[in-house]
């Protein structure tokens, strides 16, 4: 059974950092695309980053380029997700996603179709 397990989610003021991490459990992030999407009240989900584990190639939304990183840690079959300069239209509930049918990295972007879907996280940034 596949898990995505979020964490390190919080609240922070404006210009502040947080790192979240996505945890796999009965499935191996290496040469997998990975991404992390949010969804703040009243909008629509919104893909955030994406990364092929395989090489390491890596996707952002315009509006988070520059401050967001997204990572992986083969080893500890991790995801992360380092986010700096927070600013409150940041605030969303963060999640992890995982593709259940590998495509390669030429096809690791938000836009796909993923499979598996975590939890989420709640990341709050205030003014």
């Amino acid at each position: 059974q596949v898990q995505l397990v979020e964490s390190g989610g919080g609240s922070v003021q404006a210009g502040g950092s947080l790192r979240l991490s996505c945890a796999a459990s009965g499935y191996r992030v290496s040469s997998k695309c990975m991404g992390w999407f949010r969804q703040a009240p009243g909008k629509e989900r919104e893909g955030v980053a994406a990364i092929y584990t395989g090489d390491g190639s890596t996707y952002y939304v315009d509006s988070v380029k520059s401050r967001f990183t997204i990572s992986q840690d083969n080893v500890k079959n991790t995801v992360y997700l380092q986010m700096n300069s927070l600013k409150p239209e940041d605030t969303a509930m963060y999640y992890c996603a995982a593709e259940k049918y590998p495509l390669g990295g030429g096809y690791c972007y938000t836009g796909r179709d993923f499979g598996y879907w975590g939890q989420g996280t709640q990341v709050t940034v205030s003014s």
